[in-house]
């Protein structure tokens, strides 16, 4: 049988608007994610034993639960307990933030952790209030320190949100699968899908490198 990716020309458009859903949703969900690790990377640094269990739990059940797992029970389980339909966009967003939110944690409390104990209590003796230190010296240097980490978590989660697709929003898996039900043709569709996956981590790749050395840049001025 012969390739005729001339074919895939005429579906293009479809392609690219599938591609500003997948965008959509896996910048909100990072961006909802950082929100919720934020004050859960604090939780795990309490002086209280009980205090970081919590945290703890929290983690555990979203690296031990298969993400495919989430998705249904917030889609189609959620829904039973809180009484409120999600759409598929808002399903796929709240799932992935919160289990990104587990993952960046563990990046941002070891970054915490990795600041200089000395910068901690010089503001401390000062007087510094522990919330402003935190926004205004603690964090900016951790946040710093797991910049590859977080630029690793965008690249992961964007190819996560390929599981969306299983309750319905048409992201760029979603739309290859669809002209796969046109065409009855499936290598071309998915090499095409594939392809906009592979050149979408590159260029992530390539602007996370960039954002590092401006970081790198700025630290040394």
């Amino acid at each position: 049988m012969t390739l005729e990716f001339g074919m895939m020309v005429k579906y293009m458009p479809y392609f690219f608007r599938a591609l500003g859903v997948t965008l959509k949703l896996t910048a909100a969900s990072l961006l909802l994610g950082i929100l919720i690790a934020i004050p859960l990377s604090l939780i795990k640094l309490s002086k209280y034993k009980g205090i970081r269990a919590i945290g703890t739990f929290y983690t555990s059940i979203f690296r031990g639960v298969p993400l495919l797992v989430q998705v249904f029970v917030v889609y189609f389980g959620l829904p039973q307990i809180v009484g409120i339909t999600f759409t598929s966009f808002q399903a796929g967003c709240l799932t992935f933030a919160l289990n990104s939110a587990a993952y960046i944690s563990e990046s941002l409390r070891g970054g915490i952790m990795a600041v200089d104990l000395g910068q901690r209590e010089a503001a401390m003796s000062l007087g510094v209030p522990y919330g402003k230190m935190m926004k205004d010296i603690i964090f900016p240097q951790a946040i710093k320190s797991v910049m590859p980490s977080l630029i690793n978590e965008f690249i992961r989660l964007m190819k996560n949100t390929t599981l969306i697709s299983t309750v319905g929003l048409v992201d760029v898996l979603r739309a290859s699968q669809m002209v796969v039900s046109d065409t009855y043709r499936a290598f071309e569709p998915y090499i095409t899908a594939a392809a906009f996956y592979y050149v979408l981590v590159m260029v992530i790749s390539l602007l996370g490198k960039q954002l590092e050395r401006w970081v790198n840049k700025s630290d040394q001025r």
